[in-house]
């Protein structure tokens, strides 16, 4: 399965996990009112996520004069991706990363660390870039903020159910009256646990999916899934010698690869691929080019 059909698959069982817990836990009236409030608060995050992350990273905007080279990379790249060249950032940080953000192309930034800027060679950094790119050029922000809104709008139903339960609201009333209520409740109760859990691990699933997406879009950018491979390696090994300690937990999503040293839960909740299994796919597709 493609990552574009995985994706798509993704984001049809995290809305039809919404629909099931919704009737279960909040009828129609309580689905409606969690979903307007989760599409209020993504969209809000839609339309300013490129001051939102900019802002939390500490990132600042330099000039073709400041850092001419790098302007020169990102306008190189972003005619091969066929976008418009995005805003050029800088994120005065010794790990190396790179994220890009902007709701579509026409309002995308690319922002490095002077981490990577030291660590890679040309060639590599284009492919991070070109990665970047991809995510631009793919509205990856998009389909973030949708799976953002329906799994949003999963936990308010259950935070709702937990106040309901609190309050005697399954199991009585109407409910109790019903052929098959005590079913219906105890459906309910197990989906206020259970389906925020599921949405969460979803929601990972579908942003490792869009990290592949744009490892691969950004190798047949550049023609050189090689030299992506071995930055993903080289950018591995800088985290784990210098965690990006110093940003949000909440960033983390954005950047090419986890900023932070990962521990055993942080691996099992990933929102990355394993880099293995990135650089493997790299080098296959490096090697059927030559084939």
């Amino acid at each position: 399965m493609t990552n574009t059909l995985k994706t798509a698959a993704l984001l049809a069982a995290l809305t039809a996990l919404l629909l099931v817990a919704g009737q279960l836990i909040a009828g129609p009236n309580g689905l409606t009112i969690a979903l307007i409030l989760a599409v209020v608060m993504n969209g809000m995050s839609y339309w300013f996520s490129d001051k939102i992350a900019l802002a939390m990273t500490g990132a600042h905007e330099v000039s073709e004069a400041e850092a001419p080279e790098l302007h020169d990379i990102v306008a190189e790249v972003a005619a091969m991706a066929g976008v418009p060249k995005p805003r050029v950032y800088v994120v005065e940080n010794a790990s190396p990363n790179a994220f890009a953000t902007g709701r579509d192309p026409n309002h995308a930034a690319v922002a490095v660390t002077t981490g990577i800027l030291r660590l890679l060679n040309r060639d590599e950094l284009e492919g991070v870039l070109a990665h970047e790119m991809a995510h631009v050029r793919n509205r990856d922000t998009l389909i973030a903020t949708v799976a953002a809104t329906i799994a949003g709008a999963i936990v308010y139903l259950a935070q709702m159910g937990q106040w309901a339960f609190m309050f005697g609201g399954y199991g009585y009333g109407d409910r109790r009256d019903s052929r098959g209520g005590g079913l219906e409740g105890l459906g309910a109760i197990l989906m206020i646990f259970l389906a925020p859990i599921a949405a969460m691990l979803i929601q990972l699933a579908i942003s490792r999916s869009r990290e592949y997406s744009a490892d691969s879009t950004g190798a047949r950018i550049t023609g050189n899934p090689l030299a992506l491979a071995d930055a993903l390696e080289r950018i591995e090994r800088g985290i784990a010698y210098r965690p990006m300690n110093e940003v949000p937990p909440t960033t983390a999503p954005l950047f090419i690869m986890n900023p932070f040293s990962p521990g055993m839960l942080q691996k099992l909740f990933s929102d990355h691929p394993p880099t293995a299994e990135r650089v493997a796919r790299l080098r296959k597709m490096a090697y059927e080019q030559i084939r």
